[in-house]
C-alpha cells in the first residue's frame, strides 16, 4: 500500500507533550488538523495518551486502501476504546472480524429500506411539533432543539413508544453523552476510572449509567414478555432484535441487546442534531442556496436538497476522522508503520483539500450536482468499507424531512453574520454558537409544498 520507498520511522509530526496534544486533540481538532497539514504535509503523526501513535491520511488513494484492506489488520473496534465506557464491550463501535460481522448483518434490516421510510412521517409530525413554539424576533441555539428531535426519533425509532412514556430515559441521556470536562481524563486513561462516591467525577457518571441501565433493562425485559404473549412486534428495533438471530441461531443476549440500543441511541442523534444545526448556519447565510431550495420546494423535486445536505457535510463534517488499529506492521505512503499504530483518515482534512475541492471554504450544492460529483472515496462523512456508518440512511432521511419541513413553517435569519467556528461537544464538531437564529414570522399559510422525500441512501 502507498509508494514503494519504505522508511523505518512514523512520518513527522508535533514533538510536543503527550498530553498536550491530547489536550489539543480532544478541544481544538479542526485546528491541529490545519496546523499539522500545513507543516508536515500527509500523513503526519500525533502522540496521544490514549492511542498512542496516531498517523492521518487525506490521500483519498490511501483511504481507498484502508476501507478496503483486510478487516483482520484494520481493526476499527481497537481505535475506538473511548467508546467502550458509555457504549459498552459489544458495541458495535468496538467489536472487529466476525464478531463485527455478525452484529452489523443483525442490525442492518431495521435501518434500512422501506422499514426505515416508514419513519418519515413521523420525523415529519415531531418537527411540525416543536416548530410551533418557537419565539418571533429572539435569538436561540438551534442545535439543543435539533438534538431534542432527533432524540425522539430515534427513541421512537428503536422503543416503538412516544418520547413522554419514556420521560426518565429521555432526560437521563444527554446527560450520559455529554461528558463533563471534570470526567474527561477517565475516559482518556482507564486508571483514572476510580469511583469515590456520589460527588466524585467517575462516581457521578457510574451512577448515572447504572440507572440508565437499569431502565433499558427493564424495557428488554417488559418487550420480550410481550412478543411471548402476543406474538407480534411492533416494527421497532428492539422488537426486531429480540426476534433475530444470527447464522448460527443464536439470539442476542440483554448485555448485547443494551450495548446495541445504547449505541444507536448515542450515535443515531447526536451527529444528526450536530448536522442539522450545521444545515441551518449554512443556509442562512447563503441567500442564493436558500431561494433555490425554496424554488426547488415549490416544484416538489428533491435534487437540490440532496446537493445541499452533503455539501453540509463536506464542509462542516460532524466527525473529524474514522480511525483502524494495526494489527501488524502495514506500509502505508512509503511509511512502514508497526503494528498498535491507529491510522485515522481524515474526513475535516479531506473535505478541505483545495486539490479535491476548489475553494473548500466556500459553501457550493452544485458541487454535488452533475456527473463529476465526488466519489465515496473523497466525500465520507460516513466512514466506509465495511465499517460504513449503518445510520447513514436513517440520518440522511432526518435531514430530508426536518429541513423542508422547517423551511415551509418559518421564516429564518442567522443570529449574527459572522458564521460560526467549529467546536466539540463529546465525540462530534459543532457550531461554536449552537446554530443561533431567529424567526422573522411564522409561515400559517406557506405556499410550499413539501419536498419529495428520496429513498435513503
Amino acid at each position: 500500500m502507498g509508494t514503494t520507498t519504505v522508511a523505518t520511522t512514523l512520518p513527522p509530526g508535533p514533538r510536543a507533550p503527550r498530553a498536550l496534544q491530547t489536550y489539543l486533540w480532544l478541544t481544538r481538532p479542526t485546528r491541529v488538523f490545519d496546523h499539522c497539514a500545513r507543516r508536515y504535509g500527509d500523513p503526519f503523526s500525533l502522540r496521544l495518551l490514549f492511542a498512542g501513535d496516531m498517523v492521518y491520511v487525506a490521500d483519498p488513494d490511501v483511504v481507498r486502501d484502508i476501507f478496503k484492506g483486510d478487516p483482520k489488520v484494520f481493526h476499527a473496534g481497537d481505535a475506538y476504546t473511548l467508546m467502550e465506557p458509555t457504549g459498552g464491550s459489544h458495541s458495535l463501535f468496538l467489536l472487529d472480524e466476525e464478531a463485527h460481522l455478525r452484529m452489523r448483518k443483525l442490525l442492518l434490516k431495521p435501518l434500512h429500506g422501506e422499514r426505515l421510510q416508514r419513519w418519515a412521517s413521523v420525523i415529519e409530525d415531531i418537527t411540525e411539533r416543536e416548530v410551533r413554539g418557537w419565539p418571533v424576533g429572539e435569538s436561540f441555539e438551534l442545535r439543543p432543539i435539533t438534538e431534542a428531535m432527533t432524540l425522539d426519533v430515534i427513541m421512537q425509532i428503536v422503543f416503538g413508544i412516544e418520547p413522554e412514556h419514556a420521560s426518565e430515559l429521555r432526560r437521563l441521556l444527554p446527560r450520559l453523552f455529554h461528558v463533563s470536562l471534570s470526567q474527561a481524563p477517565s475516559f482518556v486513561l482507564p486508571a483514572l476510572r476510580k469511583d469515590l462516591g456520589a460527588w466524585s467525577p467517575w462516581g457521578r457518571y457510574v451512577r448515572l449509567r447504572a440507572r440508565i441501565d437499569e431502565l433499558l433493562y427493564e424495557e428488554i425485559e417488559r418487550r420480550r414478555r410481550e412478543l411471548d404473549r402476543d406474538g407480534e412486534d411492533r416494527g421497532d428495533v428492539l422488537s426486531l432484535l429480540l426476534r433475530a438471530r444470527d447464522e448460527e441461531g443464536r439470539a442476542l443476549s440483554n448485555v448485547e441487546l443494551r450495548d446495541q440500543l445504547l449505541t444507536m441511541l448515542l450515535a443515531g442523534h447526536e451527529t444528526t442534531a450536530s448536522a442539522l444545526a450545521w444545515a441551518f448556519e449554512r443556509i442562512l447565510r447563503h441567500p442564493e442556496v436558500l431561494a433555490r431550495l425554496l424554488d426547488e420546494m415549490d416544484e416538489g423535486g428533491s435534487a437540490y436538497l440532496d446537493a445541499v445536505i452533503k455539501e453540509t457535510l463536506r464542509s462542516r463534517p460532524v466527525a473529524a476522522h474514522v480511525a483502524r488499529m494495526l494489527t501488524e506492521e502495514t506500509e502505508i505512503k512509503g511509511y512502514r508503520l508497526p503494528a498498535r499504530t491507529v491510522v485515522a483518515a481524515g474526513i475535516y482534512l479531506m473535505h478541505h483539500s483545495p486539490e479535491l475541492y476548489p475553494d473548500p471554504h466556500e459553501f457550493r450544492p452544485e458541487r454535488f450536482l452533475g456527473d463529476d460529483a465526488p466519489d465515496h472515496y473523497t466525500w465520507i462523512p460516513f466512514g466506509g468499507g465495511v465499517r460504513r456508518c449503518l445510520g447513514v440512511g436513517l440520518a440522511t432521511l432526518e435531514m430530508q424531512v426536518i429541513i423542508p419541513a422547517i423551511l415551509r413553517m418559518v421564516e429564518l435569519r442567522a443570529a449574527r453574520p459572522e458564521p460560526e467556528r467549529f467546536d466539540v461537544l463529546g465525540v462530534t464538531l459543532v457550531p461554536s454558537r449552537g446554530g443561533e437564529i431567529v424567526v422573522k414570522r411564522h409561515l400559517t399559510e406557506s405556499p410550499r409544498t413539501p419536498a419529495a422525500v428520496g429513498a435513503a441512501s
